[in-house]
């Protein structure tokens, strides 16, 4: 694959993103059915698998542990394993803000009123950009392979390679020359180690050759008798030396044999099993800091493992997995296409008649939310945490209108609270530097981050003005402690981020300006991202003042923080200046094509461009001011932005936003059909990645996110059951799904309606339940006394801990 950065790639496409080759299916069709199957081989529903290696990135299986990460290949003759850890990063600790920002800033603002906009967008692409102007991209560790002497690869038969993903495991089994090979692979986060054990139904027939091979500057050497490592460090970038030291440590143990470790590779011979131990240590200890130990570091797990158990450290990976994973099932029906391998499934979705696959993908993604974001670790970036590139696209960043808030869609309504860590810890450190941009481009107070961020945290704008000179991708990070404190009641958890909540506010209390046509309060400078409004000389223009975007993210920042306010009894008087700002806000309004305007100028020709990007519809979703029930004019003008935006297919992405908004608008054809759309061989890799093309993670979470709209909706004070279920789910259940409010629920339907449900209430907050019909509410103590504010509407106090059965009525 071409490797792009960011700029190169907007420079030459636009709005297009880079090109990737997507994966063809794995398994042809003409030889699948002579392929035989394993013994003891089943078609449970929560398992990838193919009857083929994979030859390709987007075929080979991803697993992790939240900090390592890595793709199984699965091969006979030669096993590859594709390795990560999140925490390399090229370049080093970084501030890139540039103190001639706030000199010239008067001047952008003034151009801006001025509706001198290229101007403007020139200006600041000369002084008003981070220092480089280009950000620091995530990087690999590298490749471990095992080579089999003799194994002949054309001769195997039975082979079988899956993903588990009620276990987080892959595994690989084949036969060859009368041989049973087995291998099972997965990333432990109690042990912090990669584990790979490999059988063999004969004695002494295990026998392989392990060698690393990597772009970065690294070294193999023997760190022991039974132990290889690589030591390295992280590439140069944009003038900014690599300073991220690694260490990894690959350690075998065998049940007979012999192992040695001599010429930069791991050789074991003869042995009955064997299991590999992988780890790897990094210098980065925090976006300050490059001076930890990697050598200790990687050392440490392998010490505390010692030789291993197999049996108890798989139990223990399984265990705490199962933790987090197993807290939701979700049924969607089921059909004969179970017993066809996923890549296969994958092509013939769009056919119909396989509803499994999409509980799968559901499952899939948030196994990819638990593999890619724990604690300790980095957040879940563009790719996860699985890239093989020295310079992936868009340096596989943090890119905040829009990509890395789509990553956590699914951590409260999913289930996984706990994923939200890595990304707090990092809107913290954001903050940290926010603050010095704030100061140095602005002179403001508080902080502030633009539309992307990277290992070293920058927060000044980057790229070029028409992308970067974003200000509110801090503004909407800081709600989502909001968000969580919604799902959850952790009051502890809104005191520690509160002060970070409190520091956006600040910032934009200080920086709005007042637009001199209408009056109202406007960001400035700023721009709708990633969509210009005109053109001058044939360039592009983004930048502006008031976008609608902008607007409506600080609605909600101002109504939140009021909210945590008054949760935790502080700061009532910053509470009153917000609401103060908040009534002075643009009102969004309705273009002349009956569209949501994207601008505060209604721009004839601008309403009509096309693009993946659909910012000024942020109203709809992820936040609540445009619902068909409150605001149907603004939802029927939301319907007519979506049409005007043009096809839907434009990237993986781009497509689960708007599956999330067709549910939200209530849409179950649209919703489906999206799905359909994101669910295909062009958007959906066989290894069932997200496809923008290339890979982008982002559309796995945001489809777990647009399937839980369909069947379950929580905002705007009550929770909705099967608000937008395709006629494709006509039969189905859930328990374990998350609702706001703080409500864990169980339900099942049949013919497309709701036939039970059992809530517990988790925080004993007051419920307003919609159900589409007639139902009757008991509890797990006794008689509940409801009201019927409107037909297929019930609404009840409830006590924390009880559990609510609702039935429907014949």
């Amino acid at each position: 694959m071409t490797q792009y950065t960011r700029r190169q790639v907007l420079r030459t496409a636009g709005a297009a993103a880079g090109t990737a080759v997507v994966a063809g299916s794995l398994t042809n069709p003409l030889t699948a059915g002579a392929v035989d199957s394993p013994p003891g081989s089943d078609t449970n529903p929560l398992k990838l698998w193919y009857t083929q290696p994979a030859t390709e990135w987007l075929q080979a299986l991803a697993i992790g542990n939240g900090r390592l990460g890595a793709m199984v290949y699965g091969g006979t003759a030669t096993e590859q394993l594709q390795l990560n850890e999140d925490s390399i990063w090229a370049g080093g600790p970084h501030q890139y803000d540039d103190p001639v920002g706030k000199d010239v800033l008067p001047e952008i603002r003034r151009l801006i009123a001025e509706e001198k906009y290229l101007d403007a967008q020139n200006l600041a692409d000369e002084h008003f950009m981070g220092l480089p102007h280009e950000q620091m991209q995530y990087q690999p560790v590298g490749y471990l392979s095992l080579a089999f002497p003799g194994v002949d690869a054309t001769a195997v038969t039975a082979y079988r390679r899956e993903l588990d993903l009620t276990t987080a495991i892959t595994s690989v089994s084949y036969e060859h020359a009368g041989v049973r090979y087995t291998r099972e692979v997965f990333v432990s986060h109690p042990a912090q180690v990669l584990v790979m054990r490999l059988t063999a139904s004969q004695r002494g027939a295990l026998t392989f050759d392990a060698t690393y091979s990597t772009e970065q500057a690294a070294t193999p050497a023997a760190y022991d008798k039974q132990t290889l490592a690589l030591n390295g460090i992280s590439g140069d970038a944009e003038g900014l030396t690599g300073s991220v030291k690694f260490c990894a440590l690959l350690r075998a143990f065998t049940d007979g044999g012999s192992t040695t470790v001599a010429d930069g590779k791991l050789s074991v011979a003869g042995a009955d099993e064997v299991t590999l131990l992988f780890s790897v240590g990094t210098s980065y200890r925090n976006y300050l800091d490059v001076g930890a130990d990697q050598v200790a570091r990687a050392v440490a797990p392998l010490a505390a493992v010692g030789r291993p158990a197999y049996g108890a450290l798989r139990h223990q990976h399984v265990d705490d997995y199962q933790r987090l994973f197993g807290r939701l099932d979700l049924d969607l029906g089921t059909s004969d296409s179970i017993a066809l391998p996923t890549d296969q499934r994958v092509t013939a979705f769009r056919n119909g008649g396989d509803p499994q696959l999409a509980a799968l993908y559901y499952q899939f993604g948030r196994y990819l939310l638990i593999s890619s974001s724990r604690t300790p670790g980095q957040p879940a970036n563009l790719q996860g945490i699985w890239s093989y590139k020295m310079l992936p696209e868009w340096q596989s960043k943090f890119t905040l209108n829009i990509n890395a808030e789509m990553n956590y869609w699914p951590a409260g309504p999913a289930n996984l609270a706990e994923c939200w860590d890595p990304l707090f810890q990092m809107i913290g450190e954001l903050s940290e530097s926010g603050a010095r941009t704030a100061a140095a481009m602005y002179d403001a107070p508080g902080w502030v981050a633009h539309h992307n961020t990277d290992g070293w945290r920058g927060t000044a704008p980057v790229d070029f003005a028409y992308y970067g000179v974003w200000p509110t991708g801090g503004a909407w990070l800081s709600l989502l402690f909001w968000e969580r404190y919604e799902y959850t009641g952790d009051l502890e958890m809104l005191r520690k981020y509160y002060p970070v909540l409190r520091g956006s506010v600040e910032f934009f209390l200080d920086q709005l300006q007042t637009d001199a046509k209408t009056g109202w309060l406007v960001t400035s400078p700023s721009h709708s991202p990633e969509v210009k409004h005109h053109d001058y000389d044939n360039v592009g223009v983004s930048m502006c003042a008031g976008p609608t975007m902008d607007t409506e993210i600080l609605h909600d920042l101002f109504k939140v923080f009021g909210q945590a306010t008054a949760v935790l009894g502080v700061d009532s008087a910053m509470a009153a200046a917000a609401a103060d700002a908040r009534s002075k806000l643009a009102p969004i309004q309705i273009g002349y094509l009956g569209q949501i305007q994207e601008w505060l100028i209604d721009w004839e020709e601008a309403a009509l461009e096309t693009s993946r990007h659909v910012s000024h519809l942020w109203a709809v979703f992820p936040s609540d001011q445009v619902t068909p029930r409150s605001t149907p004019e603004l939802a029927d003008a939301a319907r007519k932005s979506l049409e005007l935006r043009g096809p839907a297919v434009t990237a993986g992405w781009s497509l689960a936003w708007k599956l999330n908004l067709r549910a939200r608008l209530l849409e179950p054809d649209n919703a489906y059909k999206h799905l359909t759309q994101l669910l295909a061989p062009g958007r959906t890799a066989p290894n069932m990645f997200d496809l923008h093309p290339p890979f982008q993670i982002d559309g796995n979470f945001g489809g777990v996110s647009g399937i839980t709209e369909m069947i379950m909706q929580s905002h705007s004070g009550e929770i909705a059951l099967l608000p937008c279920l395709p006629t494709a789910f006509p039969t189905g259940s859930v328990r374990g799904m998350r609702a706001r409010g703080g409500f864990d629920l169980e339900f099942s339907w049949s013919g497309g309606k709701l036939t039970k449900a059992t809530i517990r209430s988790l925080l004993g907050n007051r419920l307003r339940l919609r159900t589409g019909a007639q139902v009757d509410v008991k509890s797990s103590i006794g008689p509940v006394a409801f009201a019927r504010p409107e037909d297929g509407v019930v609404e009840f106090r409830t006590r924390r801990g009880v559990d609510y059965f609702i039935e429907v009525r014949p």
